[in-house]
């Protein structure tokens, strides 16, 4: 791998390690202040994006992490080139509202890397798992 792909991997997978330790301080360093995080789904589910900044993220970060824990987090494939990083695996959470399971769902995320920070972070989930789990 180059050093460029190499260095974008690092950094996303720095991000998301920061993330699942609630290292805000490590986040907030490896976030770009224009940073967008695009998730799609049911507009229902509070935090479906898209969050344009590192402001409206940690917002949105606050009220997912207090609806949402993860049972199960598994990457499986994971793979850069050039400034854009992608990541693969399977989950499984439990909605804290309404205490149920979504059931081991895939993910994959498309991020990318400019000057050493996430600028995007584009996240696909099973939305109608999610949905039908934040609902009860």
């Amino acid at each position: 791998m180059d050093a460029e792909s190499q260095a974008t991997l690092d950094t996303v997978m720095g991000l998301m390690g920061a993330m699942g330790g609630g290292d805000m301080d490590k986040m907030s360093e490896l976030m770009a202040d224009d940073m967008v995080w695009q998730n799609e789904g049911d507009p229902d589910v509070p935090w479906i994006g898209p969050w344009e900044g590192k402001e409206a993220i940690f917002g949105f970060l606050q009220v997912f992490s207090s609806n949402f824990e993860t049972m199960l987090w598994e990457n499986e494939d994971v793979m850069a080139s050039g400034d854009t990083a992608a990541v693969f695996g399977r989950m499984n959470a439990r909605m804290t509202g309404s205490g149920k399971e979504t059931g081991e769902f895939t993910f994959a995320l498309r991020a990318k890397v400019r000057d050493g920070k996430v600028v995007l972070w584009n996240w696909f989930e099973d939305s109608f798992a999610i949905g039908r789990a934040f609902k009860g």
